[in-house]
């Protein structure tokens, strides 16, 4: 699939820069996920895009050991999915995955992990380490179906 949108970034700082952008533009039934190597900085980015949109004092820690993790925000409920130790797909059924989808914005790190449950209308982020690059230096790829490009242009703009 063709990018959408490629940027780089120096440093976490403006990682988390980025996701409050992208945050500013999500609304309820949107759905993000969160791909990249372990340590590539998604839960960073979901954490920054949380407080973007509920306030720089919200409490984010990683969703690894409870699977979800939900915030009340607006413009919509946040639902917060890490599917890093999910053993089988069909364990999603278990943690309310339609109602994140039909009444909030549902971000999912390790989406790969749905496998054929995986959602198709996803704007789909990846967090890449450049080689050689600086520590915090990342490669943010947007990728998902046409309709998010009017979207993102409050991105570049």
């Amino acid at each position: 699939m063709t990018p959408l949108l490629q940027a780089t970034v120096a440093n976490e700082h403006e990682t988390a820069a980025f996701a409050k952008s992208l945050g500013a533009i999500l609304k309820a039934q949107d759905i993000v996920t969160l791909n990249g190597t372990l340590g590539a900085g998604k839960t960073a980015f979901a954490r920054a895009l949380i407080r973007g949109l509920c306030g720089e004092v919200t409490e984010v820690p990683s969703p690894t050991f409870n699977l979800l993790l939900t915030y009340e925000c607006e413009p919509a409920p946040i639902y917060h999915y890490d599917f890093y130790r999910l053993e089988d797909p069909e364990e999603v059924w278990e943690l309310d995955i339609e109602e994140a989808y039909d009444t909030g914005i549902t971000l999912i790190e390790w989406a790969s992990n749905l496998k054929d449950l995986a959602p198709e209308m996803s704007l789909d982020i990846t967090l890449s380490i450049p080689e050689g690059g600086d520590e915090g230096t990342r490669i943010i790829t947007v990728t998902g179906p046409e309709f998010w490009q009017d979207r993102l242009k409050n991105l570049t703009d």
